[in-house]
């Protein structure tokens, strides 16, 4: 009778334990941008090790959702690629502030049987193609930038985000930059009416479309790009140079922007000057309130901005995001310190 007695109390012990432990974890849910999902998956991960009291739940769901999630303050914290509007900033019940975590290259992607990675598109090439304008792979104005290549007599599937995307933002923004045609007609945004094509959600959508259907073309972040062994286009930059995108071409897009990083940090790095400056790149964004409604999830969150900025910046490189300039961490580490 005792020995079951002093068997059933351990059980009970076990299980208070266990309970105690549960509670003393923090969970900090999150939610938004596709774009950086790589990379923030593998600082959660890397986190969790660092802090085993907090647990970190991010739902990728686009750009469109994380703003429409913070605002309404379902979430912890939001993530967009596109900053938010004075208008989006007011309709929020308190301060947000953006704090840049990475850079990343949209790359026009593309599935045609027989063409490599590389293929050179011009401002004028995309726009028109997206535009509905440019409808054959084979077209003169494709070609004749990409003599030796065989393109097919193969009319263009388009691809484009379905959800809102701050990916999209990012293109349209390059789109409306280059081609006066598509910001009178199209403009720019996290979701716009696009003239023509199919729509996928998320980058996984975009990339998972073209992946298994011949002779479309799309657009996405790079790291989607790799991960899913699809080839993308070497593009004209504003000086002329067709360049690669890559975390060097990233990174000299912003350097530039960076010298005149505005203090609420809402700068576009689309269509920048420089010879080696891949035109369509941005910076993404984590979305928090100056003043937490809960203070130990705020000094949580803000415990871990501190290291994503001296030791996560280091993984960026390895999932193909830039990491951000010194002078740029400089900034948002006093930003972050302001978060109470």
């Amino acid at each position: 009778m005792f020995s079951k007695l002093r068997t059933t109390l351990a059980a009970l012990l076990a299980v208070c334990a266990i309970a105690g432990a549960a509670s003393a974890e923090t969970l900090i849910n999150g939610a938004g941008a596709t774009f950086p999902y790589p990379i923030y998956s593998k600082w959660f991960s890397e986190y969790a090790k660092v802090d085993k009291s907090v647990k970190f739940n991010y739902q990728s769901i686009g750009s469109g959702g994380g703003i429409k999630q913070i605002t309404a303050q379902t979430v912890d914290f939001g993530a967009s690629d596109k900053f938010l509007t004075d208008a989006e900033l007011k309709a929020a019940p308190g301060k947000l502030i953006h704090i840049p975590t990475v850079m990343g290259a949209v790359v026009v992607t593309y599935n045609v049987p027989g063409v490599p990675t590389g293929l050179k598109l011009t401002a004028e090439d995309v726009s028109g193609i997206y535009l509905g304008q440019i409808t054959m792979w084979n077209d003169a104005r494709i070609a004749n930038d990409n003599p030796g290549v065989k393109l097919p007599a193969k009319p263009i599937i388009v691809v484009h985000r379905s959800d809102g995307s701050g990916t999209t933002a990012i293109f349209t923004d390059y789109l409306s930059n280059v081609s006066p045609d598509w910001k009178a007609k199209v403009g720019m945004g996290a979701s716009v009416k696009w003239p023509t094509g199919l729509g996928g959600k998320g980058n996984e959508g975009v990339a998972g479309q073209v992946k298994s259907t011949n002779y479309t073309i799309g657009y996405v972040e790079l790291a989607y790009a790799f991960e899913n062994k699809l080839p993308f286009a070497t593009l004209k930059n504003r000086d002329g140079h067709f360049v690669v995108p890559s975390i060097k071409s990233t990174s000299a897009a912003a350097a530039g922007a960076a010298k005149h990083m505005p203090a609420d940090y809402r700068i576009s790095l689309v269509n920048q000057p420089g010879k080696d400056a891949y035109p369509i790149a941005g910076f993404t964004w984590l979305l928090v309130y100056e003043h937490q409604k809960d203070a130990a999830k705020g000094k949580k969150i803000v415990e871990f901005l501190k290291w994503e900025l001296k030791h996560g910046q280091k993984m960026a490189a390895a999932l193909l995001y830039a990491p951000l300039p010194d002078s740029v961490v400089k900034m948002v580490q006093k930003t972050v310190a302001g978060i109470k």
